[in-house]
């Protein structure tokens, strides 16, 4: 078979955790999709099948995948459980796709992770029409990874769909549907419901289905497939789901029935009604993998004050408050500006955005306007990354022509709406008790992120 130019030439061993990063970098992207599991399946079988050396928790659907797969881990952690999570996009390292025990990956282990595996790519790549990917590739150094560790459970969040997914090699014994809604429809489907098709591959024969609350036609696609493989169904709303929730000093109490027992009264460090819905189906999953038993009270208490989930809603700097939140499509925005009204009283409150280009910027946009005050247009370093400019040219025709400002660089952005904030009574403030939210993108927050923390430390401040 044919060898494509653009596959990488033999195998490549590294020193460094920045020769991993070319050596990924190198290959194709995440963006750049060839549905079929050939590749995949021929680079596992090579590193010995290791996806079926453990248990397996998948979780597809439109938002909340890396959210709920913490506090899964986080869970089975309590548990006394040796977990292996696998999570992507990253937010700052990629790194941090990789985690043992709740932890990144250290740099060392990292290129002992990709060195483990490398022989086994160029053997893929040659007698492949198409090179392995980036994201196969980190698929299965952390397949191997977890393995080799050796985990107990592994908790893995598909990159994009379900069926064609390199994740899917790994027969799960529960499989986990967050809410569907549009998104990568160039690549998934134009419909919610042809979307619910794919992401409903990852259900296998004879495991358990843990659904979150759907629209009744992605329901139904979800219950079709599920009674096609015999697998188990647990629902949101139905066999479990969040009783109450009441807004708190630094998240929310909640109240959940699970499978087995109801929890009442279970502080979340997380805010808006879409992480206690999350949270529902983490402890859902959880017992559907653990079998009949019920677990503890205190120590599910003690799992979810410890639940954490980097650039979602997350507090990272006070006076003023900035918040950041990787929403970067329709859904995922309305469910954090329903979060900011039910949690935060921040006036005013100043956007910073910045979009990929292939996501409905639109969308996004105008689930924020009325909630942002004003709204400082920016872009991230990457390729993908839609310029200021034409984004605020949408902007203005959400906003209007006074609330939007273009601020190509990030960090100038930040300041900007920095000072907008704590300027307080320029739009109308009363006590100028202002925050900043810099959101559109998971690469936008984690480059966000990254530089309000060095500032930090140059600073001497904390990181948190």
């Amino acid at each position: 078979m044919t060898h494509t130019p653009d596959a990488p030439e033999g195998p490549r061993f590294a020193q460094t955790y920045d020769e991993v990063s070319d050596a990924l970098l190198s290959r194709w992207p995440e963006t750049r999709l060839e549905p079929s599991l050939d590749r995949i399946e021929a680079f596992t079988e090579l590193l010995g099948d290791p996806q079926r050396a453990y248990q397996v928790v998948h979780l597809t659907g439109t938002n909340g995948k890396t959210s709920t797969a913490r506090m899964i881990d986080t869970l089975l952690q309590a548990l006394d459980l040796r977990t292996g999570r696998f999570t992507s996009p990253h937010v700052e390292k990629m790194s941090e796709r990789i985690c043992l025990d709740g932890q990144p990956l250290s740099d060392e282990a990292f290129v002992e992770a990709f060195n483990d595996v490398a022989p086994y790519t160029h053997l893929v790549d040659s007698a492949s029409e198409h090179p392995l990917s980036f994201f196969e590739t980190v698929v299965g150094m952390a397949f191997a990874a977890f393995a080799d560790a050796p985990v107990d459970v592994a908790v893995v969040e598909v990159g994009m769909g379900g069926s064609w997914d390199a994740t899917n090699v790994a027969d799960a014994q529960v499989a986990v549907v967050l809410p569907i809604a549009l998104d990568h429809a160039k690549y998934l489907g134009e419909t919610a419901v042809e979307i619910a098709r794919e992401k409903a591959g990852i259900i296998k024969p004879g495991s358990h289905a843990v659904l979150a609350e759907q629209t009744p036609e992605v329901a139904a696609v979800l219950l079709e497939r599920a009674a096609e493989v015999g697998a188990t169904i647990v629902r949101e709303g139905m066999e479990f789901g969040v009783i109450s929730r009441v807004p708190a000093v630094g998240g929310q109490m909640v109240s959940i029935q699970g499978l087995r027992a109801r929890f009442d009264d279970l502080f979340l460090p997380l805010h808006g009604a879409h992480q206690a819905q999350n949270a529902a189906v983490a402890l859902a999953s959880v017992e559907a993998l653990l079998g009949e038993s019920p677990l503890d009270e205190e120590l599910v208490r003690a799992a979810f004050a410890a639940f954490t989930s980097p650039g979602r809603l997350e507090v990272v700097r006070r006076s003023p408050t900035v918040l950041l939140d990787a929403a970067h499509n329709p859904h995922g925005a309305r469910a954090t500006a329903a979060a900011l009204e039910d949690s935060f009283a921040f006036e005013p409150l100043i956007g910073v955005i910045g979009v990929m280009n292939d996501k409905d910027y639109e969308g996004v946009v105008a689930a924020f306007e009325p909630h942002l005050e004003h709204l400082i247009v920016t872009q991230n370093s990457t390729p993908r990354s839609m310029s200021a400019e034409s984004l605020g040219e949408i902007a203005r025709g959400v906003f209007g022509e006074d609330r939007v400002t273009v601020v190509p660089d990030l960090a100038d952005a930040i300041d900007r709406a920095a000072t907008l904030a704590e300027a307080g009574q320029a739009f109308g403030g009363g006590l100028g008790a202002g925050a900043v939210l810099v959101t559109g993108s998971v690469v936008t927050v984690g480059e966000a992120r990254a530089m309000l923390r060095r500032r930090d430390r140059t600073a001497g401040g904390s990181d948190d």
